[in-house]
Order: structure tokens, then sequence, then C-alpha cells
């Protein structure tokens, strides 16, 4: 038991110290935009949305963090660290589902899930999920560095991106 709790800790510190590879270390010029209202996620590059992908956020109790964040690190096929020193290897199970994406915000991070169900949905502990498809794909583009915006209120930019109808209306 005690071997398994010292293999644990060394993975975490091994993620956390992971160096990001010298390409990933340059100033981005893609912005990742984050509508937790909408549960929605648009990748901007050179100020023309690329692409869009419906997520999960965080819930009423566990509400995911609002601010500007960058890409930490990247981690395909994570180990999950959870409550009570309960460990999940990567496969079927592992609540991170098959890719991780770090943020500076220490605990949070963009990632897969192994319950496809909850997205579109106010349920995690505050990270951004996403279904598996859309996620790996995410995990082939975006790089360390690159800038994350986690916006709570609908705004006139949110709008423009996501197409609220209403606040396109408003904003007009």
């Amino acid at each position: 038991m005690m071997a398994t709790l010292f293999l644990a800790a060394a993975e975490a510190l091994a993620q956390d110290q992971q160096s990001p590879a010298s390409d990933e270390c340059q100033e981005s010029r893609r912005r990742i935009i984050i509508s937790i209202a909408d549960r929605k996620l648009a990748i901007v590059e050179r100020g023309r949305v690329v692409r869009i992908y419906a997520t999960a956020v965080g819930a009423d109790a566990t509400p995911s963090p609002i601010g500007v964040f960058k890409i930490a690190n990247r981690i395909p096929h994570p180990t999950w660290y959870g409550p009570n020193h309960n460990v999940v290897p990567p496969g079927k199970a592992n609540p991170l589902g098959t890719r991780w994406m770090g943020l500076t915000r220490r605990g949070y991070g963009i990632h897969g899930t192994n319950n496809q169900g909850s997205i579109g949905r106010n349920v995690s502990h505050g990270c951004i999920r996403m279904r598996k498809a859309d996620v790996e794909e995410l995990f082939e583009i975006l790089r360390v560095g690159d800038v994350v915006e986690m916006v709570a209120e609908p705004n006139g930019e949110l709008a423009e991106i996501f197409g609220t109808p209403q606040l396109i209306a408003a904003a007009e």
C-alpha cells in the first residue's frame, strides 16, 4: 500500500515538473475562449474562430475558475489522483479520459471524460470536460503557453463567437 502511495506521489510530481518541448514554449497567436454559461470552448486564431466544441463545466458547488490562464502541460493517457489517495491509471475507468491539458491554475485543466453524457452540463469539479474525439483533436492543436480565457458571464464577444442571438442583437 505504501509503495502505491509513493508511486502515485512520484507520478504526480513528474507530471507537475514535465518540461515542455522547445516548440511549445513560443508565444502563441492562439486563444482558447471558454464560455462557462454556454458550456462551449472556441479556438480563435488571429482573430478568427477556427473551431467550437461542447464542454461540461464546473457544478454550482465546484465552479470552474474565471480568468486568463495558459496551458501549463499536456499529458496523453493521464493518471487521475483523486481524494482519499484514490489513483486511477489510464484506461476506460479514468475520469480524465485520454488527454489532460493542465492550466496555470493548479489542479484545473481541460480533459476528456469517461462519462460522455456529462457534456453540455454543469457537473465537473471545476475542470473543462470534453468528448473523447474532441479532446484528442484539441490536444493535437494546443501547445504549452497557449492562452485560455474562462469567462462566466455572456458578453458581446462571446455572442459573436458562440452565436447567442439575443446578445448579438443587444450588442448592435
